[in-house]
């Protein structure tokens, strides 16, 4: 029968008890077809979030944040880890009441409605894509420096993209076209970058006229990690287990030694650069805290997900915010914060330039490698389930759904996942991934814990699942929010004074956010909305101002291109959408 469109039909909500039947169902509609294994405990469940969230921040974006924010960047840590707390609660009730693959679009369908579910969903592509990308070329980077240090050098054409270095090529053949020499060139450290790029483009063998550049390292993690991901969800967990308690002995070792060579006077001043030097590093911070979010999409291979998948969110995040915390003392009272604005900041206090224990530098070269692979091993091990779900719906074709009748894995949708990673990190070399990542990640976490606002919160259950609790917003969400704004103006005016200075265009995110925040109180007061789930949203939204204008332009972009998808193809084969055309015309 013909499927009428109507505007309201784009925002009808998918019922929970209909989510759990299609889950149930699949695609083709005969039980247990679809069915994925069920192999994961609160345990695996912990390192899956631990394993995603210790990465590249503890190993390398935290040594520019500390040098922004000096010893301060300690509060950045605890601020960012608790506006991603009362999101992973916001997450926790979602998953306790819907244990099943998809994470925020799932919950996004079940609270907003198709239209909501289907933007989330693609923004959540993004978030996993392009951040799996960042995490291989970083990954790459990691391992060929590692290689190195026991004497075995890759050759640079194979361990750059090709994009990079053919406009190295270009940039140093323009510098030789103006005057200058290559000696010249070659002592001034602000082209050793493009240089090695330069190399990379003249050494690389020509084939058929074309030069062969390519970063092999990331092609080769991402191919292995989409095997084993592809094999079943029980060697992925094996390794995934194995990997991070590696790494958490790294780190305790790198704590517990460092804080011998911990000098107080590195501590003082303790925020030199104010607010908003410490806020300068909210996006490389917020992007090490992310993993807890694909947690949510192994629900469906959980053991007892209703109980687990809340447990380890909460237990992953607390564990690595502890981590972090310590690490950032450490780092900052081992060397003054002035001098951490490196790429491998935990490599280079025990380095030369700091303590010079050598032995611990091989260590966190071999443990950062490590935690780069389980990074990019959860990523990739969520990113299908969210095709998944998105194809069940009929967002997407039925192939994207299939589960491998052997190895219970959506396997069309893994091997594209790392189809989708493993080719564009031959060909980019994304320098502003991060903040591009973050602001899908935050804006997923903002609808998360929206949608709590939109649930039954007289639905009490008599069971053990986890249940938010429900606080009254009515006087502390607007206290809360002057006493904030207050003690801005009392200790902190400086940050007013920069954010008055800033050109209008780049106020225009933050001006949404008091605007939005005012609403928000005004709600909290006349509804008595529940606290946790606003202050996540509040969280969240601020967050996203402090990523600048311009991400917000790129993310609007990526938003339209899912919208032209959405409306060509996803609104017409929805099968809610095809099942209320045909229960209407019952």
């Amino acid at each position: 029968m013909k499927n009428v469109f109507s505007f309201q039909q784009l925002f009808r909500k998918k019922s929970i008890a209909q989510i759990h039947a299609d889950a149930a169902a699949g695609y083709i509609d005969e039980p247990g077809h679809s069915s994925l294994r069920k192999e994961l405990t609160v345990v695996d469940l912990t390192a899956f979030g631990i394993a995603a969230i210790v990465g590249a921040g503890i190993f390398s974006t935290i040594g520019g944040a500390a040098f922004n924010g000096g010893p301060a960047v300690v509060f950045l840590f605890i601020f960012t880890a608790i506006a991603c707390g009362f999101s992973a609660l916001c997450y926790a009730e979602f998953a306790s009441r819907i244990p099943v693959a998809g994470s925020a679009y799932t919950y996004a369908y079940a609270s907003f409605g198709e239209l909501i579910a289907w933007i989330i969903g693609w923004d959540l592509l993004m978030e996993y894509a392009i951040g799996n990308i960042a995490v291989a070329i970083s990954w790459s980077d990691y391992f060929t420096g590692l290689v190195a240090g026991y004497g075995w050098h890759i050759s640079d054409f194979l361990t750059m993209d090709f994009v990079t270095a053919s406009k190295g090529y270009a940039k140093i053949t323009e510098l030789l076209a103006s005057g200058m020499t290559m000696e010249q060139i070659q002592l001034n450290p602000d082209w050793t970058y493009t240089l090695n790029a330069y190399n990379a483009w003249v050494k690389a063998p020509l084939i058929g006229g074309f030069h062969f550049v390519c970063d092999l390292p990331a092609f080769v993690i991402t191919v292995l990690t989409t095997g084993l991901i592809f094999f079943g969800i029980r060697e992925s967990k094996r390794a995934s287990n194995f990997l991070v308690a590696l790494k958490i002995l790294v780190i305790l070792l790198i704590i517990v030694m460092g804080a011998f060579y911990v000098n107080p006077e590195n501590w003082s001043p303790f925020a030199p650069n104010g607010v908003s030097g410490v806020l300068k590093g909210v996006s490389g911070v917020f992007f090490a805290y992310i993993g807890f979010d694909a947690i949510s999409t192994t629900a469906e291979e959980c053991q007892n997900p209703q109980r687990d998948l809340p447990r380890g969110m909460i237990a992953s995040l607390v564990i690595c915010t502890g981590l972090y915390i310590l690490i950032a003392l450490v780092l900052t009272g081992m060397m003054s914060y002035k001098k951490l604005n490196v790429g491998d900041p935990l490599a280079h206090v025990f380095g030369p330039a700091g303590v010079n224990l050598p032995w611990i530098s091989g260590i966190v070269a071999v443990s950062a490698v490590a935690a780069m692979t389980t990074v990019l091993l959860v990523f990739q091990l969520g990113q299908p389930r969210i095709w998944m779900a998105m194809s069940r719906d009929g967002l997407l074709p039925r192939i994207f759904s299939s589960i491998h009748p052997k190895y219970k894995t959506p396997w069309f949708s893994t091997l594209l996942a790392g189809f989708a990673v493993a080719v564009p990190t031959q060909f980019l070399n994304l320098t502003e991934v991060t903040d591009l990542t973050s602001i899908g990640t935050l804006f997923a976490f903002a609808l998360v814990s929206g949608g709590v606002l939109f649930l039954d919160r007289h639905d009490v259950r008599h069971d053990n699942r986890f249940h938010l609790p429900y606080i009254n917003g009515q006087f502390l969400i607007p206290g809360i929010l002057l006493a904030i704004f207050a003690g801005i103006w009392l200790i902190s005016p400086e940050t007013i004074q920069v954010f008055l200075n800033t050109g209008s265009a780049e106020k225009l995110p933050m001006w949404t956010f008091l605007i939005f925040a005012g609403v928000l109180a005004v709600l909290s007061f006349k509804r008595r909305l529940s606290a946790i789930p606003v202050l996540g949203l509040l969280s969240c939204t601020y967050l996203m101002t402090e990523l600048g204008l311009t991400n917000w332009i790129r993310f609007g972009i990526w938003l339209l291109v899912g919208l032209a998808l959405y409306f060509t193809y996803g609104v017409r084969k929805s099968r809610l959408r095809t099942n209320l055309a045909f229960a209407d015309q019952r």
